[in-house]
């Protein structure tokens, strides 16, 4: 399995961000994917997830600013960022899980593979 992401940069507050997730070796139809990410001296965290179903979750930080969808025909997951700010600067990373919830989680030690991450720089 590869994760591959993209879309990282840096953009000045309320600016845009798509974060893209290219996988090979797994399928992201039906199965469970997730965004995480590290800020610098920070524990990574959820930031937002998306089950089986298409059913959505999202961090409280992060709600009615950023949208996770997946595209089956190109077997990517993505994450729309808007309104950004200075607090979600960070590596942010593509996750998923062997396991096939109905509904999202946002722990990372429940995912089974990762992508090397891509820079995120809000300021």
């Amino acid at each position: 399995v590869q994760l591959v992401e993209s879309g990282g940069g840096s953009v000045q507050p309320g600016g845009s961000l798509r974060l893209s997730c290219a996988a090979s070796g797994y399928t992201v139809t039906g199965n469970s994917m997730a965004w995480f990410r590290q800020g610098p001296g920070k524990e990574r965290e959820g930031v937002a997830g998306i089950s089986v179903y298409g059913r959505t979750r999202y961090a409280d930080s992060v709600k009615g600013r950023f949208t996770i969808s997946k595209d089956n025909a190109k077997n990517t997951l993505y994450l729309q960022m808007d309104s950004l700010k200075p607090e979600d600067t960070g590596m942010h990373y593509c996750a998923a899980a062997r396991a096939r919830w109905l509904d999202p989680v946002l722990t990372p030690a429940d995912y089974d593979y990762w992508g090397q991450g891509t820079q995120v720089t809000v300021s």
